[in-house]
């Protein structure tokens, strides 16, 4: 009996760990190192430039193709009589040399046939056929390849998601929790955790109250953002009002002592 259950036991075992090697098998090909998304890359994109900024940073981990047709659609442009068109085009031709030039990202130059083909409808079927992305920022494309099971990237997404939630102008109640480098300084965070550097509030330190400030400039930098604000003085003019009001009451008061003192 020990024996017939330690049998079925070792039957088990084995059978589990093919099932769960042969799992493992299964994500690692599907989900593999090599594994890479191919993305084509429209003339809208490279005259747009960013593309080249992204992919220097090392997100941009995907091949991209760039098809010959794109590449002759911005000859076209940079050869063509309008002054505006031919300056993005040639900067989009110098985009193609500079990310070839990358060593974070592979760039392949797709050797495509345009024919009678439009450009556009041409990166279409190239993504089916070869289960790819475009990247645009094309908004009518971007319809057009959802309606075609396309998937596309846009870049003026990215951006708007990555941009500040608040701008020069706009003014927030915050809570100054310590004194910044330069003198007079206050600093407050957001909820994100952006830094807040407030001129003119350092003697409000860690005080637990409010303050209302307007933002007046916004940093972006490789270590993060940073908004610089100052003390929203709207309520000013009003408190300078009554501070005069107080100081000619007294001024009246000393006036009528000084006169009583000299009867």
């Amino acid at each position: 009996m020990n024996l017939f259950i330690l049998i079925l036991s070792s039957l088990v075992f084995v059978e589990t760990s093919a099932l769960c090697a042969k799992s493992f098998s299964k994500k690692e090909l599907k989900f593999g190192k090599n594994e890479r998304r191919k993305i084509f890359v429209d003339t809208s994109t490279l005259m747009d430039g960013r593309i080249l900024s992204f992919a220097r940073t090392g997100f941009l981990g995907d091949e991209i193709l760039i098809t010959r047709s794109v590449v002759r659609e911005l000859q076209l442009l940079a050869d063509g009589s309008d002054a505006d068109k031919r300056t993005r085009a040639r900067f989009g031709l110098d985009i193609v040399n500079e990310l070839k030039n990358l060593e974070k990202v592979t760039v392949t130059i797709y050797p495509d046939e345009l024919g009678h083909v439009k450009v556009d409808e041409r990166l279409l079927e190239l993504a089916k056929s070869e289960k790819a992305l475009i990247m645009t920022n094309d908004y009518n494309l971007i319809k057009v390849a959802g309606t075609e099971g396309v998937e596309a990237l846009n870049i003026n997404e990215l951006a708007q998601s990555l941009r500040s939630e608040y701008l020069p102008g706009d003014k927030i109640d915050v809570k100054v929790v310590g004194v910044g480098s330069n003198p007079h300084q206050g600093v407050a965070y957001l909820s994100d955790g952006t830094m807040v550097v407030i001129d003119g509030a350092d003697k409000l330190a860690g005080k637990n109250e409010t303050t209302r400030v307007e933002f007046v400039r916004y940093l972006q930098t490789s270590a993060g953002k940073m908004m610089f604000a100052r003390l929203d003085n709207t309520l000013a003019p009003k408190q300078n009002k009554s501070t005069g009001r107080k100081r000619i009451v007294k001024d009246n008061k000393s006036r009528k002592n000084n006169k009583k003192n000299k009867q």
